[in-house]
């Protein structure tokens, strides 16, 4: 089991946040190698979802509000440390993000930037497709959104 907490960016520690960056690096840089700007200057608007096992930080993704990254309300960065994946850590991650999307920002549609190979994922936690896909920062994608 992980602990999920819902942070404002203030609300994060030092350590909290150096360990969300790391893990993001570890994950989106290293591990998909893909060079891109993760320090992207949206993490002060966002609403951070952070899933400790241990103390440690192994599950992570980020919401906003209608209109503070797309028209929708939206969840991104949404990663889960290597060695935890098998857990399910990612489902639950997800269904706590879409929670707060909900209890924080009353919103009834959000949308997913979501790699193409994790449609499957984001289809069972009831995204739809929308649109064609296009490359993001060299990676194939899709736009998701779920409505409730």
């Amino acid at each position: 089991m992980i602990q999920i907490e819902v942070k404002t960016f203030e609300e994060l520690t030092k350590k909290e946040l150096y360990e969300v960056l790391r893990l993001r690096s570890e994950v989106f840089v290293v591990e998909q190698d893909c060079v891109y700007e993760d320090i992207d200057g949206k993490d002060q608007k966002a609403l951070h979802v952070v899933g400790k096992k241990d103390g440690e930080i192994v599950a992570y993704t980020r919401i906003f509000k209608s209109g503070d990254y797309t028209d929708e309300a939206s969840i991104g960065r949404v990663v889960v440390k290597r060695n935890q994946r098998k857990y399910g850590y990612g489902k639950d991650i997800m269904k706590d993000a879409i929670h707060a999307v909900h209890d924080y920002f009353e919103a009834n549609v959000i949308h997913v930037s979501a790699q193409m190979y994790l449609e499957r994922f984001y289809h069972e936690l009831g995204f739809k497709q929308v649109g064609d896909g296009y490359l993001e920062d060299g990676i194939p994608h899709i736009g998701m959104v779920r409505k409730s």
